[in-house]
């Protein structure tokens, strides 16, 4: 433990503070919905609402002022206020009979959650300060360990890891907002749950981010960046936050603005690419659009708060690793380019929330950028840029887990790299010196309260410079803040009917679809796409490929197979659709062997690849551990051919390593090993579909539709494709469209594709656009910013 400076403490004066917040435009969060002198007339109606489960009370105010919610077994009453002649309904949450601050929608929210905070113990803000792990089951309604949480930890930020049924969510939402009510009763403080969800309106991603009727699907942030239109974003922003709040979250756990120099990175598909000055425009749109309402940038009933993330930039992992695992805990900056890396939160520091890095810094020699070689949390050096520097004051998060070090008892995650000496009390105290005020994935206030008694120890012996409840205060108001800019005070509970007309409605599923066709790439076009072909009567051949998949935290490796494009989809645009004849193992599901059709009445053959896959988030890849311990340091690819890491640029000696107990350095390098890769098939797909072209004597043209979450290396398949298109997180449809000639491309990369290896190899992790890009036979180089249209490259 060492005394350090509070960082974040500028604004905060005290008890009964005002205090300048992130995320506010120094308005109330309701002045939108506030009495006009036009519309101020009569009085307001009540209405019972059921979902089958929660029935509530929905209050009508006369003109523009907010509606009200509340459970009808609450324990809510309605204080009636006089305006111009009008009858406006508060709620009385705290069953006073007197309107306070905080319950009155006309104080500024800022105001608001001052005095709410004010008036709360460090047991219950340290509530406010977990952030639940995922939820993943709403169908199973209000459980009882989310009772647990709710009451005995005063939980109220809850992370909603399921799909987006409207069915099964709404009820849950309004069970769980129906429950906090009644809790207030007995404690006189109200806080509504604040529900929280990463990105889910990526098309073609798998997961809870796939085709569905339930909510629009958009491209990704990578997508979004390929249409070079910020626009796109924007639109995005301003849809999904309205689809979110109809299924009651409040909090977006997005945008992902880390900057995208380290291509071999797992989670380059969720950042906005590798330009800074681009990133930095597609994350303020993002944040407008997600924080603003009904096309405004005021706070309003579709308002979502909005989290840039990972401060102060994840992308630069040594050698690509994901620093989720150990083997990717250590970010390095050989190039010197933290700032650049910054400069991509810079430009939407109105951002409601911050969530923090995993990974320890290092510069080109290995040591800490700062002084502390610690993760972002514990990182008193980088959070001095934010809460300093930059003056930020809204809510600052840790990512999940990294409260937990690998071996504390019974942790699934451990992420608190650096700092997995420290007792759980001892990592509080030392994360909220540095500025945060909220912790990722824990469910239980035990360690937060003891973390509470520590703080008042160092204060009482002088090593603090504030106290416990002054502390917990800060932090308390900024959390409050999110729920009352974003309206939930007012109304936290869902209206089956009206979410209903909101989610997947015609214009939002349109807009997003039109904006996956923006995103898709042309980088090659031999004549083939935009010809004026009417291939509806045509046959398209679709190979077949395979992934072994690879072991991770939640479980073994899972192997699937299938077709490289939808099968389904394709049959609506072509007359007829052929795909290989599939020989499994004995075990049904294991392919033995694929044989490509007769390709006598082939027209044209459209094979979908995945990006070259060495491992994900969750699966520690670039490391294998046998099972007496000993660690091999392997190679992450772009290549789906085999890859030996034996060339003059990789590094003989890695930047980053632990400190081992003789006091020297681990060497994480992986040269003369060779990478692993799950879908090396997806390539013999591709061959085997190229030969049998070969093989028919037909000139049958092939393209390639690569789904990128990553820059490829396209040498192994640009030759003998006769056009290749590249999507970032859309449909198959979307790539079909643009591929039979319904849609004429536009979209750019917002990354380099690399020549080969040996430049990744050679390529600073932190640096920008620092990669020799691959020139294809037409002399064109897949460089950031390329692509074609029907009339060549796109100026």
């Amino acid at each position: 433990m060492r005394p350090t400076q509070i960082k974040g403490v500028a604004a905060f004066a005290g008890l009964g503070i005002a205090i300048t917040l992130a995320g506010c435009t120094g308005s109330s969060s309701n002045d939108d919905a506030s009495p006009t002198a036009e519309a101020a007339t009569g009085k307001y109606t009540t209405t019972e609402v059921t979902d089958g489960t929660t029935t509530f009370v929905k209050v009508d105010n006369p003109g523009d002022g907010p509606d009200l919610t509340y459970g009808v077994d609450s324990g809510v009453t309605l204080i009636d206020e006089e305006i111009d002649g009008a009858t406006y309904a508060f709620k009385d949450m705290n069953g006073n009979g007197t309107l306070d601050t905080w319950e009155d929608w006309r104080v500024d929210s800022t105001e608001r959650a001052a005095d709410l905070a004010s008036q709360m113990t460090i047991e219950q803000i340290a509530g406010l300060m977990l952030f639940s792990s995922h939820e993943r089951s709403p169908a199973d309604g209000l459980t009882d360990a989310q009772k647990e949480y709710l009451e005995g930890s005063n939980l109220r930020a809850v992370l909603n890891a399921a799909g987006s049924d409207a069915d099964t969510t709404v009820p849950w939402v309004n069970e769980m907002q129906a429950y906090v009510e009644t809790l207030a009763a007995d404690s006189g403080i109200y806080v509504p749950v604040n529900f929280a969800s990463d990105p889910r309106s990526t098309a073609g991603s798998g997961g809870y981010n796939a085709d569905g009727a339930d909510i629009s699907r958009w491209p990704s942030n990578l997508g979004l960046a390929a249409t070079f239109d910020a626009s796109w974003t924007k639109q995005f922003a301003e849809m999904a936050s309205a689809e979110y709040r109809a299924l009651g979250i409040a909090t977006a756990l997005s945008p992902q603005v880390d900057l995208a120099t380290e291509p071999r990175w797992s989670r380059v598909g969720g950042t906005f690419g590798e330009d800074a000055e681009q990133a930095g425009e597609l994350t303020a749109a993002y944040i407008d659009g997600f924080q603003g309402s009904e096309g405004t940038d005021e706070w309003g009933s579709e308002s979502v708060n909005g989290m840039i993330k990972h401060w102060a930039g994840d992308g630069p992992g040594e050698g690509g690793r994901e620093a989720h695992t150990e083997s990717g805990k250590y970010g390095v900056y050989p190039g010197d380019n933290l700032m650049e890396h910054v400069s991509v939160f810079e430009a939407a520091l109105d951002s409601a929330a911050v969530m923090t890095a995993y990974s320890i810094a290092l510069d080109a020699d290995g040591n800490p950028l700062f002084e502390d070689r610690t993760g972002t949390a514990y990182d008193s050096g980088r959070m001095e840029i934010l809460r300093d520097d930059l003056s930020y004051e809204g809510v600052v998060v840790t990512d999940w887990g990294v409260m937990s070090g690998a071996q504390d008892e019974g942790a699934f995650f451990g992420m608190a790299w650096g700092a997995e000496e420290l007792t759980p009390a001892e990592r509080y105290v030392e994360v909220l010196l540095t500025g945060h005020d909220m912790f990722g994935g824990v469910n239980d206030a035990t360690f937060i309260l003891e973390g509470a008694e520590l703080w008042q120890e160092l204060f009482e012996a002088g090593e603090l410079d504030m106290d416990a409840d002054t502390r917990f205060q800060l932090s308390g108001t900024r959390i409050l803040n999110m729920s009352f800019q974003a309206g939930l005070y007012e109304s936290a509970m869902l209206d089956p009917e009206e979410s209903a007309t909101v989610l997947a409605s015609d214009d939002k599923v349109e807009a997003g679809y039109n904006a996956q066709l923006a995103s898709i790439v042309m980088l090659k076009n031999n004549g083939v796409i935009g010809d004026g072909t009417d291939w509806s009567d045509k046959t398209v051949y679709i190979p077949q490929s395979y992934d072994i998949g690879i072991a991770g935290m939640f479980g073994p490796a899972a192997y699937t197979e299938g077709p490289t494009m939808d099968l389904d989809v394709a049959a609506q645009y072509f007359g007829n659709v052929v795909t290989d004849t599939v020989e499994y193992e004995e075990d049904g599901t294991t392919v033995k062997s694929y044989t490509a059709p007769d390709m006598s009445d082939v027209d044209i053959v459209l094979v979908g690849m995945d990006s070259p896959n060495s491992g994900g988030t969750f699966t520690n890849a670039g490391l294998t551990i046998a099972e007496d311990g000993t660690r091999t340091w392997t190679p992450i690819t772009l290549q789906y051919g085999e890859y030996v890491a034996d060339g003059d640029n990789v590094r003989k000696v890695s930047i980053g390593g632990n400190i081992l107990e003789d006091g020297t350095v681990e060497n994480r390098s992986y040269f003369g090993n060779t990478a692993y890769i799950t879908n090396a098939a997806d390539l013999d797909a591709f061959e085997r579909a190229v030969a049998a072209v070969e093989a028919s004597g037909k000139d049958i043209p092939v393209v390639t539709a690569l789904k990128a979450v990553n820059p490829t290396i396209p040498a192994e398949f640009e030759a003998a494709s006769d056009a290749i298109l590249v999507s970032f997180g859309t449909s198959d449809q979307a790539l079909m469209d643009v591929a039979v000639g319904n849609f004429e491309p536009s979209g750019r990369l917002p990354i380099q594709f690399p020549a080969d290896m040996d430049t990744v190899e050679a390529q600073f992790e932190d640096v920008a656009k620092d990669m020799t890009p691959y020139t294809d036979a037409n002399g064109n180089a897949y460089d950031y910013g390329f692509g074609l249209n029907y009339s060549g490259a796109i100026s």
